[in-house]
């Protein structure tokens, strides 16, 4: 029997004006200027929930620990402390305009420099920062995590490779439900209703578009093992050399 029609695109994430990057494409990545560089910059985007986190844990593991450095774009979300707890709730949080990108790229350009960085420290529950940061040490790897970090130019021209992590929407609801209960103090109610009234535009609007910018686009979320291995073994290979 044939393939179900959506469940062949899902798999193979075809789209017509931008055709779909097999994860062959990351072996003729040509890296020669960020190995002149002395790093390279690795770009994880995908939905909430998708499982970008799992991806970039795998990359992880494969690294040695003083050989990468992970800038999350949660940590960027600008501080709404000047604005009443009322008017925090009210932020769209899956807009670009709500990310600080310009402190992002600033972070982003001192470590491809050798320069350390303080990172800010967010938090989630009350939506400010926390007056704490993290020491952040240049890396000869440095992976950026984030649903919305293809959709700033300056950004993507940072980074020599770029992943994009598909996953059924279904299956990325049920993800950030729980990471935003458990994790994030939220109620399910509230949750949910983010998600129909701001969360799924969002994604559709600016997150969905912006995997015609990846070099790879991992489907089935995490959990392809084979495009995480073929990743992974590409930057072996530059850490090798």
């Amino acid at each position: 029997m044939s393939d179900d029609p959506q469940q062949a695109a899902g798999r193979i994430s075809t789209e017509n004006a931008h055709p779909p990057r097999s994860t062959d494409h990351v072996a003729r990545l040509d890296l020669s200027s960020s190995r002149a560089r002395g790093c390279i910059v690795v770009g994880i985007a995908g939905g909430s929930g998708s499982g970008k986190s799992t991806v970039a844990r795998r990359i992880l593991k494969t690294v040695p620990p003083g050989d990468i450095a992970v800038l999350g774009h949660d940590c960027y979300y600008h501080d709404l402390s000047y604005l009443s707890v009322e008017e925090r709730a009210k932020i769209n949080f899956d807009h670009p305009d709500a990310l600080d990108n310009d402190l992002m790229v600033q972070h982003l350009d001192l470590l491809r420099s050798g320069t350390a960085i303080e990172r800010p420290i967010y938090n989630f529950v009350n939506h400010t920062r926390m007056p704490a940061t993290d020491l952040i040490k240049p890396a000869r790897i440095i992976v950026v995590e984030g649903i919305l970090i293809f959709c700033d130019p300056r950004l993507r021209e940072r980074m020599d490779i770029k992943l994009y992590v598909d996953c059924d929407a279904d299956v990325r609801f049920i993800r950030r439900l729980k990471r935003d209960v458990h994790e994030r103090g939220r109620s399910l109610d509230s949750v949910v209703e983010q998600y129909l009234k701001v969360v799924r535009q969002m994604h559709l609007k600016f997150v969905e578009p912006s995997k015609r910018y990846a070099d790879v686009i991992i489907p089935e979320g995490g959990h392809n093992a084979i495009a995480i291995d073929m990743v992974t073994t590409k930057i072996a290979s530059v850490l090798a050399e």
